[in-house]
């Protein structure tokens, strides 16, 4: 129940109200005018009654820094470490641009503003930001408010779930074909770099990421490799002796086997002879404290293998393409490329021109007896 009081001054009168409803704190606001109190008053009755107002009381209590602040301090670090690198930075960039907003005022229209500062903003590699880029912004952020809505309870509804998200390209497909592929192999084979030869076989033999390969250690290191921010990079082991690399930390965060075999194990086992002892990176640098940059000999042998239009990463596309032609499954491309949904193997579950023409002949052959 409602009660308001008159209280009357010497230089204005004013009027107390005090809601009061079993089971829940008591309510109190003060106003210069009778009307304002009752409706005040029935306001918040009907919202206590419908367990909204305190909803509403946090999110005006709370700021957009403070849902960020909570969100990386208790969600992000313990629970998503594979993606503090990236989701990190782009939750900073909404505290920066409206962590001053209480999270009541934070409307679908804002963050609209904020995707055309995105678009139009030139990062710190003096380029745009893509419509993929774009949503994992607000991907980002989507989820801390879902956080806040479902656990937290700081406010009623998440304003992200309103946007459209940005239409998105399907992505580099890039790969080598089996010429390519030998090019590139013959090149790396000549390279006078000691280490570029093993590093991609190891990479076209399993698709794992460059920093994945990198960060490989002959034993488990006393202290994981960081990255500039200070966070842990992807690392994992070599066992020759079991033909297999066990990656500990990944981008995803999930543990994951990858069995050697064929060129790549043999390629291993030779450098594994004449590797450093005074480091146990497999691919050390000159000091020996952390990975090699191989960017000079990758570029040489890219160079010498006449490949346009092809990046270290597309080693990765180009396994996953092999696997597919080699009639692997998507869940099992997913499993081996440390995917933790089918959604971005459908972009590597691509075939050849060679391999479908090689498919359509057999085809024909079978069918017509051609």
């Amino acid at each position: 129940m409602a009660s308001i009081k008159k209280r009357v001054g010497k230089l204005k009168t004013t009027y107390l109200v005090e809601v009061r409803i079993k089971g829940y704190p008591h309510q109190r606001a003060s106003f210069d005018k009778l009307t304002d109190a009752k409706r005040w008053a029935a306001q918040t009755e009907t919202e206590i009654k419908d367990g909204k107002h305190f909803k509403t009381t946090e999110a005006k209590r709370h700021t957009l820094a403070d849902l960020v602040d909570r969100y990386i301090d208790k969600v992000l670090i313990p629970t998503k470490p594979g993606q503090i690198i990236h989701q990190k930075s782009q939750l900073l960039w909404f505290k920066e641009k409206i962590g001053f907003y209480a999270l009541a005022d934070v409307t679908t229209a804002i963050l609209i503003k904020c995707r055309e500062d995105l678009q139009d903003e030139t990062t710190t590699q003096g380029k745009t930001r893509g419509p993929a880029t774009i949503n994992r912004y607000f991907a980002a952020l989507g989820h801390a408010f879902t956080v806040a809505v479902n656990e937290w309870e700081w406010i009623d509804a998440n304003p992200v779930r309103k946007m459209k998200k940005q239409k998105e390209s399907d992505g580099r497909v890039r790969y080598l074909d089996d010429e390519e592929l030998s090019r590139l192999l013959a090149a790396c084979e000549a390279s006078k770099h000691p280490m570029i030869n093993t590093v991609v076989l190891i990479t076209v033999s399993t698709g794992m990421r460059k920093t994945e390969v990198l960060n490989l250690f002959w034993k488990e290191p006393k202290k994981p490799p960081t990255g500039k921010n200070g966070n842990i990079e992807a690392w994992g082991v070599v066992h020759p002796d079991q033909c297999k690399i066990i990656l500990h930390k990944t981008k995803n965060g999930d543990k994951r086997v990858i069995p050697l075999s064929g060129k790549a194990m043999a390629a291993l086992r030779e450098y594994a002879k004449v590797r450093r002892l005074d480091t146990d990176y497999v691919f050390p640098s000159e000091d020996g404290q952390k990975h090699a940059d191989i960017r000079a000999a990758w570029e040489a042998a890219r160079e010498a293998a006449k490949l346009e239009d092809f990046h270290f990463h597309d080693l990765r596309h180009t396994a996953a393409s092999y696997l597919v032609m080699n009639g692997a499954s998507l869940a099992e491309i997913a499993e081996i490329l440390g995917h933790k949904t089918l959604q971005m193997v459908k972009r590597y579950a691509h075939l050849s021109d060679s391999h479908v023409a090689g498919v359509l002949e057999r085809m024909n052959s079978k069918v017509f007896g051609e």
